[in-house]
């Protein structure tokens, strides 16, 4: 297959908002890739290289002004194999060898071929093939159900093989991918509920209502004496983290996997900032003062027995045996199972006097489904907050004169085009985010207007608003009202940022 094939299917997605043409565009490219080059494929029309980031930025690219090949040329394979020499290439006479290998990657490439790698390269590829699109368009091009290819991606962790295995093995192959022990499962997300009452009223009587922590979402697998921790994004950071993993080794179990969240807390036993949990997880070399501590709220596999399609009911009894012991028990996140109104209220009011979010409501009949899909699982919140995409800067005045201060924010289009602007805010900035702000975001610049900077779509922040309002000012319809930073979040990418659906549900009815 010719790379030129995948550049006319990234355009023909990027040219229509339609979920099904974006699936079926890139389902009749599958249909027609080799085995070996499926999972390239499907990594290129997600946004990624296949080997992660490979060094290569916009300012090398923007030097190289190189032969651009008349006629497509370019196979997958070759593409393949230089991705590969820059993701290797290291040691002494590295630099010119990578420069070698890119030069001559792009000197066989046509114009539009190289814009196509260029924004593959530098992570920002976004031509609306989301996951879920992809997902879609795997299910349709090996003709298999779109539930056994979800679930076996959930369970694998990552998409392009759970392509391949689709289209070279259909279903019986899908179904045969399990849980191991070791490899990070994606995990089920929460969506937003708009009120304690409301989530009751949606999920019924069988219920759990747990703490919302502002904490950062974990996964612990344990294989003997071996443990290991995960990130929601899937990235490991088990040598950052030996309080977590001592914790875990001291559980009275051969094989686990947990799902938690965790978080550094004071003297008081309430929670520190978030930045301080963060702070951890970017560090090989542990602060001794900011210690985690672990709170678990599901149980997805124990001592040889998967527990992912089981209920939520027999995941949180087989849970709460295992943490049994008086030792252990802190570990288990605080929740009452089936509680009456008054108890879930109090459950709410407990977790606010004790300096956390919110409650998660839960039903206890689902299994276990990556992402949010449904609404199985719903946080409820005080304070309306948005966790939304920063799009650009502009330059303060006054007091903040010198710093990039006023953020341009955009919520995800669920059919994976740009992100769409909802608003701006400068409001909840400290100093030290101002300083921040400034020297971090013009290294993520796209464009450099007199006012300030429009970045790439890469940062997610959490934002409080007292609502939403309509507006013609903004292309979603919407803007939000009295919006204020509460903090960034690293642990989040932009496709995990809140959709433009979820801020026009605020709307006032």
């Amino acid at each position: 297959m010719l790379l030129a094939d995948v550049v006319d299917t990234s355009a023909r997605v990027a040219g229509t908002r339609s979920r099904t043409a974006k699936a079926g565009a890139i389902a009749d490219l599958l249909r027609r890739a080799e085995p070996a080059e499926v999972e390239p494929v499907t990594a290129w029309l997600s946004g990624e290289t296949g080997q992660g980031r490979l060094g290569v930025g916009w300012r090398t690219l923007a030097a190289r002004t190189g032969p651009v090949a008349e006629q497509p040329s370019l196979t997958v394979a070759a593409v393949v194999e230089a991705f590969a020499d820059l993701a290797t290439t290291s040691g002494a006479g590295s630099a010119a060898r990578r420069d070698e290998v890119l030069t001559g990657l792009l000197s066989a490439a046509t114009a539009a071929e190289q814009r196509f790698l260029g924004s593959l390269l530098t992570g920002e590829l976004r031509q609306g093939a989301l996951e879920g699109v992809v997902l879609d368009a795997v299910a349709a091009a090996a003709e298999v159900p779109p539930a056994a290819v979800r679930r076996a991606f959930m369970l694998s962790g990552r998409l392009p093989e759970t392509a391949a295995t689709a289209l070279t093995g259909g279903v019986d192959a899908l179904e045969a991918v399990r849980l191991e022990v070791g490899r990070p499962v994606r995990p089920m997300l929460a969506s937003p509920g708009s009120s304690l009452d409301a989530a009751l009223a949606d999920l019924g009587a069988e219920v759990t209502v747990e703490f919302k922590l502002d904490g950062a979402r974990i996964q612990v697998h344990r294989d003997s004496d071996v443990v290991r921790v995960w990130t929601r994004t899937l990235r490991e950071i088990t040598d950052g983290v030996p309080e977590l993993v001592a914790q875990v080794q001291a559980l009275p179990c051969r094989t686990a996997v947990l799902d938690g969240e965790t978080l550094a807390l004071d003297d008081d036993g309430r929670p520190r900032a978030f930045q301080d949990t963060m702070s951890r997880f970017g560090s090989q070399a542990p602060d001794a003062a900011t210690v985690l501590s672990p709170f678990f709220f599901d149980l997805l596999h124990l001592d040889g027995r998967d527990l992912l399609d089981e209920p939520l009911d027999a995941r949180l009894d087989a849970l709460a045996g295992l943490l049994a012991d008086d030792a252990h028990t802190a570990l288990r996140m605080p929740g009452v199972r089936r509680p009456d109104p008054e108890q879930a209220a109090q459950v709410l009011d407990d977790a606010l006097a004790g300096g956390h979010e919110g409650v998660v409501v839960k039903a206890l009949d689902a299994p276990y489904a990556a992402g949010r899909r449904g609404k199985a699982w719903q946080k409820v919140k005080p304070v309306h907050t948005l966790d939304l995409v920063v799009l650009g800067a502009e330059w303060g005045y006054g007091r903040r004169t010198g710093t990039l201060s006023n953020i341009h924010l955009g919520a995800r289009d669920p059919d994976g085009g740009e992100p769409v602007m909802v608003g701006k805010t400068f409001k909840g900035m400290t100093d030290e985010l101002l300083a921040w702000q400034t020297e971090t975001f013009p290294g993520l610049a796209r464009e450099r207007p007199e006012w300030g900077v429009l970045l790439r779509p890469e940062l997610v922040v959490e934002i409080a608003v007292d609502g939403v309002q309509r507006s013609p000012r903004y292309p979603g319809g919407v803007a939000l009202r009295f919006a204020r930073v509460l903090r960034y979040r690293p642990d989040k990418t932009p496709a995990e940022a809140d959709t433009i659906d979820t801020v026009r549900a605020l709307l006032a009815p």
